[in-house]
């Protein structure tokens, strides 16, 4: 009997959290997003200053990723902190893609250079 995933399954919270994930992986900004956030953790303002979009769309794609269970948000003082969920085996995997990705590969290179200051 082979493991196929139904339409039906999809309708269960199990379907719904896995459909969350892809749709948060399918975007090269939240793809990005993660990789920047793969060694520290960063304000929405500081991920904002890396893309060339406004500060309600990286607003949007944190919800996206946050929806997913991928990052976690934390309020200090008046900023909200965003780091990656570390125990999440789709971040684990997602951090050995981005080693080979080239798109990815020097922005997880900047986060951690970055995290070492």
């Amino acid at each position: 009997m082979e493991d196929e995933l139904n339409e039906g399954d999809l309708e269960n919270d199990e379907g719904r959290s896995v459909q969350r994930i892809f749709n948060a992986l399918s975007s090269l900004h939240r793809r990005k997003i993660l990789a920047y956030l793969s060694a520290s953790s960063l304000t929405a303002g500081e991920i904002a200053e890396r893309f060339n979009m406004s500060k309600p769309s990286v607003s949007q794609h944190l919800t996206v990723l946050e929806n997913a269970g991928l990052i976690a948000k934390e309020k200090r003082g008046q900023f909200v902190h965003y780091s990656i969920v570390a125990n999440n085996l789709i971040n684990t995997l997602n951090g050995f893609a981005q080693e080979v990705c080239p798109v990815s590969r020097p922005l997880k290179r900047e986060s951690q250079a970055k995290a070492k200051t």
